[in-house]
């Protein structure tokens, strides 16, 4: 008899399930624990859109009854007197010292932090990396006002040399020409910023390059590539997301830093065309130095210059995650 045309009822194939009977067959087979751990998670996640929909009513209502009174315009005003009868406020200078710092701070503190992390992954000896790695992490807990009295006391005095450098070779642009006076200025404030988010991207940016796939640094060192190429080649369109994510975490530091920013900058309402020049200020410096003073209505009016300041990093994080999403083919996940 041929065995190969009888089957018996075992050995039949058994008919699929469907999705709905998977899905209960999933829901019944969870356990209570992961149950409990899905409810908090999805609840913390449920929480923190709450609470960000919290701020943006209380900013936005807040900031509505200010600028109903404000004779200025609020975008283009270079001026800031709640005190006024009646009051005239804007935000022109604000928004633009808050930009132009951190703009100033990422392009100094990005490739110095990118460097740095590949050193210790892909140069530095272990017992070079390890203890130069540890105190780059301590020097991302060091408090803001330790910074800013560092910047005041040390960094302010030893920048005349700088700024009369780049006042000689650079002056004839207008963006570095230097009337003299104490270099408390946006540039100065951009250096200040730089070191303080330095350790935040460079921590970040190590662990990303330690992640790189060791099988695609040994396949490129076969091929003949030297350790540059491997970098160029295997570890930074690895690790490309990772660093932009790191930037964009230095860069929500640099937009809020307040204390630093207040120690060593000498606030102004005039938007200067040098970067030398004192003068300027930014958001988080203004409610600072302004907050315990004001009025009630200038607390308002305060509270209206944060809500800019809370669009302008949502604004930022979201460009962040559409840079992400466009060169996901780079990004680890998908290595």
């Amino acid at each position: 008899m041929d065995i190969s045309t009888h089957t018996t009822g075992a050995d039949a194939p058994s008919p699929q399930p469907t999705a709905a009977e998977q899905k209960r067959a999933a829901r019944g087979a969870t356990r209570p624990g992961d149950r409990i751990f899905l409810g908090l998670t999805r609840g913390s996640g449920i929480l923190l859109l709450v609470v960000m929909a919290a701020i943006a009513v209380f900013l936005t209502y807040r900031a509505s009854l200010a600028i109903s009174k404000d004779h200025g315009n609020f975008l283009t005003t270079f001026e800031w007197n709640t005190g006024l009868q009646p009051p005239v406020f804007g935000i022109a200078v604000l928004a633009f010292g808050t930009v132009v710092s951190s703009i100033i701070a990422m392009v100094i503190a990005v490739p110095v932090a990118v460097a740095i992390a590949l050193f210790l992954t892909h140069y530095a000896p272990r017992r070079l990396s390890g203890p130069i790695a540890y105190v780059i992490d301590l020097l991302a807990a060091v408090p803001s006002i330790v910074f800013g009295l560092w910047g005041a006391l040390v960094l302010v005095p030893h920048l005349d040399g700088l700024f009369g450098w780049l006042n000689d070779y650079l002056g004839w642009t207008g963006i570095f020409s230097w009337e003299g006076g104490a270099p408390r200025s946006l540039l100065t404030v951009g250096i200040l910023l730089a070191i303080m988010i330095l350790p935040i991207i460079t921590n970040v940016s190590r662990e990303v390059f330690r992640q790189v796939p060791r099988m695609h640094e040994e396949a490129a060192l076969a091929l003949g590539a030297t350790r540059w190429e491997v970098i160029r080649m295997s570890v930074l369109p690895f690790g490309r997301s990772g660093v932009i994510s790191a930037s964009m975490l230095g860069l929500g530091r640099a937009l809020g830093e307040t204390m630093a920013v207040a120690t060593v900058l000498s606030p102004t309402f005039t938007i200067r065309a040098s970067l030398l020049d004192p003068g300027g200020g930014t958001f988080a410096q203004n409610i600072a130095s302004k907050f315990s003073e004001a009025t009630e209505y200038g607390r308002d009016a305060l509270i209206a210059s944060g809500l800019v300041l809370f669009v302008i990093t949502l604004l930022v994080n979201g460009a962040a995650r559409l840079i992400i999403a466009r060169r996901k083919d780079y990004s680890g996940a998908n290595a």
